[in-house]
Order: C-alpha cells, then structure tokens, then sequence
C-alpha cells in the first residue's frame, strides 16, 4: 500500500525558540510562573514561525463514519446513533455544538462513511466513501483502495478550509474498538490495556468486546505496517483524520487533538510523518483506558484531564481558550522593561 506523502517540516527551530522563551521570560511575572501556558505559547510560535503569532479563523471538524463491527455487540448503542449525533450535530444541540458557538469556532461535519443519506445543508461536507466499513471480524474493514481514499478526502477538506488552526472532533459507533486495536498493533500493547468501556459497556459487555477484538487481531495477525493496520481494523472517519493531521501540519496549522480516538489517527500520522507531533496540542486525558497508554506511549503531556469520554471534539472546544489566552500573554502582557516594573534581585 502506496500513499504520497505531504512534507511536513520540523516544528523546531532552535534560534527562534531562544528568542520566544527570551521574550516570555522577559514579562511581568516570576520566570515560569504561567507554567504550561508558557510552553504553550513557545509551542505555538514555533508553529507559525513568528515571535508573534496569532489565530485566525478556527475549524473545528467532526469526521463521522459508522462500523460494521459495531454489530458484534461492541458498543452499547446501535450504529443509527451515529446518523443521528450528526443530525443532532447540524440541528446545534450536541455538546460540541454549544462549545463550538461558546467560543466562536467554525463548525464542520464530514460524512466520511455513515450508513445514511443526509439532506444537503449548511456545515455538511458530503464525503462518503462508503455506507460504513465492512465487518473487520470477517474481512479487512477497509479496502486498500478505500483506505487511501479516506486519507486523501481528508487533507483535501483541510485544504480547502481557512485558518491556521484544526480542532479534530470524531463520531462512529464501534470506533473506540477500532481505536483500542490501533492502538494495541502500533505500540505492541496488549489489547486488554488498550480497552475501555466506550459508550458505557458493561462488565459483561467489555468482555465481549475484548473476546471480539481478540478474534479480530488474530484475523488480521499479518498487518503490521501503519497503512494496513489503519485498513484492516480502522474506520472511514479515522483515516480522514490521518489525512487531515498531514495536511494540517504540513500546512503549519495547529492541531487541536481531542480524545482517545482523534489520538489514534494522530499515532497512524505520526508513523507515516513522525515530525506531525510537533504541531499537536493534546486537549485532554480521556476517561478511556487506552488513552493513558497512547499518552505514555508518544510521550505527551494534555492539558485538561476531566473524566471526559464524549468525544465529538468536546475536548478539543473545552481547550481552545487556553491556546487563545497563550498567545494573548504572549502578544499582549508587559514586559518588565515597558511596564517600569523591577526585576527580580540578583544573586
């Protein structure tokens, strides 16, 4: 399996970054007293490639699809709830859309692979590949094909969005299955450690799905490489998001990562393009087991951790203020040389 990949360089460029911390050590405060938002602010300006960045128009995109292993029993919902979030999505009443309105974030939903047909309206992107994926239990979920198609739909909708920015938000029964097996395949994990209850199994239920993913690891024992682990047990609306964290990086945007499996398409990208973490900002620590394991794993650090387990882009909205207020700080707050304000005593 083939894919052309975008280059994507080096968030690090060791003479600016000395001058950002220079300038954020330099404002009315303590040296590190702002803590991570510091970082934060450093992370961003690398980014851009400017001692003074700044955001511009902000997309928050939710890429849905369904699975046809969700009618293993894996989840605790049926697969029409996914149609039916991404009704709820487009109508305003999800929870990304009250945070995507509260903070004033563009609001796009991608059918990448729903089983259903949605009428044309306003923040709709029509991007199916197709209805759902095929049931990983008895084939590949994806064809190799599809897979590649799914990746390229993806950067194509970044691409043609605006900003400087990209919040990831997901929606597909059964996709924290697929996630958990990603998830296990790409880091040697055992499964059992990479999976959590989802939408709300129960003690009966996880076993099952355990007993299901099992069967299905086993299945596809010979994928290995990313792309073939991402056709065999991943799903539509994951590889867009592989897509869309390429596209974004290489385009110099930052990506806002929400949860356990936005995270799972940030570990494929980063095995294609290991230099796209460096764009990555990680919203939050998600209640889902495997999301501790993958945050180990890639060795980075989120910045909320709420017992959060929605999805959606829930996360991702929650933390955008932050990333408005690093910058805020950095562009905005005094200096003690402006501010007439002393220094610390040397020593």
């Amino acid at each position: 399996m083939t894919l052309t990949l975008p280059a994507v360089p080096d968030v690090h460029d060791a003479a600016l970054a000395q001058r950002l911390q220079q300038r954020i050590d330099r404002k009315t405060k303590p040296l590190g007293a702002l803590g991570r938002l510091e970082s934060l602010a450093l992370q961003v300006g690398l980014i851009q490639q400017t001692e003074t960045p700044h955001w511009e128009a902000p997309q928050l995109v939710v890429f849905a699809g369904d699975h046809g292993l969700a009618a293993r029993g894996v989840s605790a919902y049926p697969s029409d709830v996914t149609w039916q979030m991404v009704e709820n999505f487009l109508a305003g009443g999800a929870a990304v859309s009250v945070l995507a309105r509260q903070h004033a974030l563009a609001l796009t939903v991608v059918d990448a692979g729903v089983r259903h047909d949605f009428a044309p309206r306003q923040g709709l992107l029509a991007r199916k590949i197709a209805p759902g994926t095929a049931d990983a239990f008895e084939a590949p979920a994806m064809t190799e094909a599809q897979c590649l198609a799914a990746i390229h739909m993806g950067r194509e909708v970044v691409e043609g969005l605006p900003g400087n920015a990209v919040l990831l938000g997901e929606m597909g029964i059964g996709n924290t299955s697929s996630s958990s097996m990603l998830l296990a395949r790409l880091t040697g994990t055992d499964l059992a450690l990479c999976l959590g209850r989802g939408t709300g199994l129960d003690d009966a239920g996880l076993v099952r799905k355990l007993t299901v993913l099992s069967a299905v690891m086993q299945r596809h024992a010979a994928a290995r490489e990313p792309l073939q682990v991402l056709a065999t047990m991943g799903g539509f609306e994951i590889a867009a998001m592989v897509g869309a964290v390429l596209q974004a990086a290489s385009q110099r945007r930052t990506i806002v990562v929400d949860g356990f499996i936005t995270g799972a398409a940030v570990l494929v990208a980063a095995r294609l393009v290991p230099a796209v973490l460096g764009y990555c900002v990680w919203s939050h620590r998600s209640a889902e087991s495997g999301h501790g394991v993958m945050i180990r794993h890639l060795g980075v650090q989120p910045l909320l951790d709420l017992d959060l387990r929605l999805g959606e882009g829930s996360g991702a909205a929650l933390t955008w203020p932050l990333l408005v207020s690093a910058v805020n700080v950095l562009n905005e707050m005094a200096s003690f040389e402006s501010a007439g304000v002393s220094d610390r005593e040397p020593r």
